[in-house]
Parts: structure tokens; C-alpha cells; sequence
């Protein structure tokens, strides 16, 4: 497999002896994602292994009931039918291994990567293995994009950045023609324009008007249908990708006011939002352009700490940004200090969001950009909001 002598290079720069897969029924998709396996070929009932170490061939572990489950990784494998030959087999394909990296992370502070069950740890701990977690060889593995893949997120921005206008020119068509404009046909707007352009998604976008826009995860419903007219708080927040199994997801938010004026406590909120948005930006910018490491919690923290000066640090319920890829919610470094302390760094060849947000009883605000890396610059993939839209 084309992949293991990578794994290996990763395994000796981090001082590890390997890394262990596991997976049962299909718990871990990314373990099948790196070893390049087929999750839906044949049946997947019973626990698998499968230790890649830092040097020489992979050793894999399956049982007897589905004996064929890692044929496509190269190495031997021990064949077992009870638990007690599973336990033996464990010990024998980590003989010699004394450190191993597993999707585990401690106290499950980065839940994403955290597949394996506390059970599989404390075997894997008491055949005297110290476990590591495998977060910072996950993001290098499944968040580096190809140049092929930072080309169709590139196409994808583009896009949807026209989306987003011919939304809001949409809005502003239907408004002024007293013609039906509730969230949910805006909504089906947007989809309509995805087919159009080649795009797909895993869920809907977010239409969301005045209180609505205060829930982060709200959806617009066909059964309810809320009218969008004059004076309304209109927040946009759309996710999409090209076809194609290796095709990168864009993500952005946008706001806008249906009316001339922009009244003045949504424009000041706004005006808070941009602010922490290009505060995370800027402080990723520079510690990129001048080689110094920057985490998903420095991140968070810079863009928090202008919402919490602000006086509104008890409305800011999120963290600041994710990591984008195959899913719109990817698996590498998320901008985070406070739903998890994400202590990974922000790599070369790596999308994320920057999304910060304040979420009132009345309204919301988040304004959310996408960032991509290269060894010596970061930068914003597409057009900043600087002011609320009118529509």
C-alpha cells in the first residue's frame, strides 16, 4: 500500500513505535479512510487490528469469521476465533512496540478523533503498550489536501460566493414584488443553484430571519413557513463541493438587512463579529508568513477575547472555526479553546473556517470565511464581509 512508507516517515518523526488501527462495526471511519479501505466491502460484524510499525511490514489481526477484512494491506495476518486468541494475537503484533499511536484522545478532549472505546485502551494498556494519541498523524493524513483538492475548494468558493449574491438579489426580487419569499423557498433557491452549478451537499443551508438567526443550527420548515419582508435580519449559511469522491466542501455565513438603513444595534454587533473574524485571521496570517506554530486554541482565543471585551462573551456559544475537507466538518484542527481544547496546529495544506458569532434573543450575527495554508502563507479564499448587506 502506497501509504505505509508515509506512516512510517510520520511514526519516526513523532517517536512512535506505530500506529494501531481499530474498528469495530465500522467504529473508526478514518482508520478505513487512511488505510485506503472499502468500508462497505463484505460485512463488517467482528474487531479488527491492524499495527502499522515504524519499520518493516504491517501486522493485522482478524478474525476467523471474516478472515478477508484487510486483505488490501500488505503484511501477514493472525487469524483468531476466541477472545483469548485475540488477546494473544495482540500481544504478538505489537512485540517489541512500547509506544503506539491509537484514535484516542485523553479526556476526549478532541472528540473527533477519539474512536477507540476506553475497553480497547485499557487491553491495548495492559500488554504494557503506552498508548498516544493519533490526532496530530490523523490531521497530517486525512486534513493535508492535495493541489487537486485545494483547486476544487477554490471553484467551490468561487461559486458559492455567487450564490450568495444571486440569494440575496433573489430576497430583494421577491420583496419588492410582494411575491412569496419565506426562508424555506430561499432555501430551495439555494439548492436549485448548487444542481445548477455541480455542486452537492449533506444538508440544506441555513436561511434564517430575526430570532431564527439566534440558533446556530436552525432550519427553515416547509410545514412553518416564516415570510422574509422589509425590515428583516436575514443570516445566509451555505456548504457545498463539487461531485467527485476527493472533491473539498466551501462553507460561508453572510448577513444582510431587507431595507435602506441598517439599524444600528445589528450594524455594531456586526461591526463586533468582523472585528474577532479578522483578528483570528490576522493573528493565523502572521504566525504562518513568519514560520511560527499556531494552534486551533491560539485561534479561538484571539477572536474570543474581542467578543469578551466586547461585553458579549456569554453570547459567543461556539468555537471560532473547523477544519474542512471531504466533510464540511473535517478531521483536522478545529479553532477551539472552548468546546475542546484543540492543542493541534494549524498545518500546511489545510482548509479550516474562521466563524465567530453573537447570538442575542432577538438576532444573531456570524460572519464565516474560509482559510487554506501553504508552508509560508495563509489567506482567506474568497471575498470578506466588511459591512451588513442591504437588500
Amino acid at each position: 500500500m502506497s501509504r505505509i512508507a508515509d506512516i512510517q516517515a510520520a511514526l519516526a518523526e513523532a517517536s512512535l513505535d506505530g500506529w494501531l488501527f481499530y474498528d469495530f462495526r465500522l467504529s473508526d471511519p478514518i482508520a478505513y479512510r487512511v488505510l485506503e479501505l472499502h468500508p462497505m466491502l463484505g460485512m463488517a460484524t467482528r474487531r479488527w487490528f491492524c499495527f502499522i510499525p515504524r519499520s518493516g511490514e504491517p501486522r493485522k489481526l482478524v478474525s476467523a469469521v471474516e478472515p478477508h477484512r484487510l486483505d488490501t494491506v500488505a503484511g501477514p495476518a493472525i487469524v483468531f476465533r476466541s477472545a483469548n486468541e485475540m488477546r494473544s494475537g495482540l500481544a504478538r503484533i505489537l512485540r517489541g512496540a512500547r509506544r503506539v499511536a491509537m484514535a484516542y484522545s485523553p479526556n476526549c478532549a478532541i472528540p473527533y478523533v477519539s474512536r477507540v472505546d476506553a475497553g480497547t485502551i485499557e487491553l491495548i494498556r495492559s500488554l504494557g503498550v503506552e498508548v498516544i494519541s493519533a490526532a496530530d498523524l490523523i490531521q497530517r493524513f486525512e486534513a493535508t489536501l492535495t493541489p487537486e483538492q485545494l483547486q476544487s475548494h477554490h471553484r467551490v468558493a468561487v461559486k458559492l460566493r455567487n450564490i450568495v449574491d444571486e440569494a440575496f438579489a433573489e430576497i430583494a426580487r421577491r420583496v419588492r414584488n410582494r411575491s412569496e419569499a419565506c426562508e424555506h423557498d430561499i432555501q430551495q433557491f439555494v439548492m436549485e443553484r448548487f444542481a445548477a452549478n455541480g455542486l452537492t451537499t449533506a444538508s440544506p443551508p441555513i436561511v434564517a430571519t430575526n430570532v431564527h438567526s439566534a440558533d446556530p443550527r436552525y432550519g427553515p420548515s416547509q410545514q412553518h413557513p416564516t415570510p422574509i419582508s422589509r425590515g428583516d435580519f436575514v443570516l445566509l449559511d451555505l456548504w457545498a463541493k463539487e461531485l467527485g469522491g476527493q472533491s473539498i466542501y466551501a462553507d460561508f455565513t453572510w448577513v444582510a438587512f431587507v431595507g435602506d438603513k441598517v439599524p444600528e444595534e445589528h450594524a455594531r454587533i456586526f461591526s463586533i463579529v468582523a472585528s474577532a473574524r479578522d483578528t483570528a485571521v490576522e493573528l493565523i496570517r502572521n504566525r504562518v508568513a513568519s514560520k511560527q506554530p499556531v494552534s486551533g486554541r491560539n485561534a479561538d482565543s484571539a477572536a474570543r477575547e474581542v467578543i469578551e471585551a466586547a461585553g458579549f462573551g456569554e453570547r459567543f456559544i461556539h468555537r471560532t472555526g473547523h477544519s474542512i475537507g471531504r466533510e464540511v466538518h473535517g478531521t483536522g484542527a478545529n479553532l477551539d479553546s472552548l468546546e475542546t481544547d484543540d492543542h493541534r496546529l494549524l498545518i500546511e495544506n489545510t482548509c479550516f473556517s474562521v466563524e465567530p458569532g453573537i447570538y442575542l434573543p432577538d438576532f444573531g450575527v456570524r460572519s464565516e470565511v474560509n482559510m487554506m495554508t501553504s508552508e509560508t502563507k495563509a489567506w482567506v479564499t474568497g471575498k470578506i464581509q466588511t459591512e451588513l448587506v442591504r437588500i
